[in-house]
């Protein structure tokens, strides 16, 4: 209950030693007492969003459209595929590159970048010690929020076998495409 209240009353998220430190408890108390608030609030329309080693209370995902019609909120703007291309390759590698990014996508990705710092789903965590020192970069806390996931954990995982094997085929079905249109 105590861990509650303070995660009630904060509006950012809060780490395990910040809440073992106000209440004076061991964090591996904290620690365990979040993971019982978690499992309870499952079947209620508040959830435990935890990211990296913070904490905070959010609105359960599915219940995003009331919340919005209540607070008479506009809906939010979808991004694009360039930015859901780069998102996703930042949440399953962070941290990384923009010359990494660009490398995969095979395009530049700077102004996509900007959008999604300006936007406040990705962040700079820091520098690479490769030639240039670039920027890395990682997912926030306003991704999890956005996405409606608790952790980087509960991302579907990435099966890239299934990937390339589509791929593979798309490729197979256009040249038998321009075979075809050849004959």
């Amino acid at each position: 209950m105590r861990i509650e209240a303070l995660l009630y009353v904060t509006a950012a998220p809060v780490g395990v030693a910040q809440l073992a430190d106000a209440l004076q408890v061991m964090p591996h108390q904290v620690e365990k007492a979040l993971e019982t608030l978690a499992e309870d609030y499952k079947a209620r329309g508040v959830r435990l969003q935890r990211h990296r080693s913070a904490y905070q209370l959010t609105t359960a995902p599915e219940l995003a459209e009331d919340v919005q019609r209540f607070l008479k909120l506009d809906s939010t703007a979808s991004l694009t595929r360039a930015a859901l291309e780069v998102l996703s390759i930042i949440a399953y590698q962070q941290p990384v590159t923009r010359p990494h990014i660009d490398s995969i996508r095979g395009v530049n990705s700077d102004s996509v970048l900007r959008t999604l710092l300006r936007h406040g789903l990705i962040e700079e965590v820091g520098r690479s010690d490769s030639p240039g020192r670039p920027f890395l970069y990682s997912t926030t806390y306003e991704f999890l929020q956005q996405f409606g996931i608790n952790s980087l954990g509960e991302l579907p995982p990435l099966n890239i076998e299934a990937f390339t094997e589509q791929e593979g085929e798309e490729h197979v079905e256009a040249a038998e495409g321009e075979v075809e249109e050849g004959e």
